[in-house]
């Protein structure tokens, strides 16, 4: 069949999302290089002007520096509009690396359930209550012990009254 229709073009990857920001930054770089320049044109037409007597010389000065302006103010926009679609695509961006990272605490969260459900499983709940209980009985017998060997003082003593 391919000799007959042919054989399809490869599809190429879809464009990756940094790269198109970087693509937009670097767009909207060299406009901004290219708004300074017309504002030293800008500059140099105004000290022109400011030098000059009313005239048509000082009209077509003006006319240039007006044509000038217009440049600039549509790069300007420009930049404005590239400066917004790097905005939204960087917000796309971080939505997504959002999503991915959720994604990895979800499974890092389920990983360690699976981890406590398989030590738990090896603790063993009947030989905790004997040791608890251990624990109990040798507490209370250091207790009673603690009260028999406890020396009293004479006045409460059994002596207490006998002169000695």
């Amino acid at each position: 069949m391919n000799r007959l229709f042919g054989k399809g073009k490869a599809k190429e990857p879809p464009p990756n999302l940094n790269d198109c920001i970087a693509g937009v930054d670097s767009r909207a770089s060299s406009i901004e290089e290219k708004v300074t320049k017309l504002d030293n044109e800008l500059r140099k037409y105004r000290e022109q002007m400011s030098k000059m007597r009313e005239g048509p010389a000082k009209n077509s000065v003006k006319q240039r520096a007006m044509r000038v302006l217009k440049q600039k103010k549509a790069y300007e926009q420009q930049v404005e509009a590239l400066r917004n679609q790097s905005f939204n695509m960087e917000q796309a961006n971080y939505a997504a690396q959002s999503l991915k990272d959720t994604q990895a605490t979800v499974a890092a969260m389920k990983d360690g359930v699976k981890q406590m459900q398989k030590e738990f499983k090896k603790v063993n709940i009947d030989q905790i209550e004997v040791n608890i209980y251990s624990i109990l009985i040798i507490h209370i017998y250091n207790t009673i012990s603690n009260n028999l060997y406890t020396g009293y003082p004479r006045r409460y003593g059994r002596y207490a009254g006998a002169s000695g």
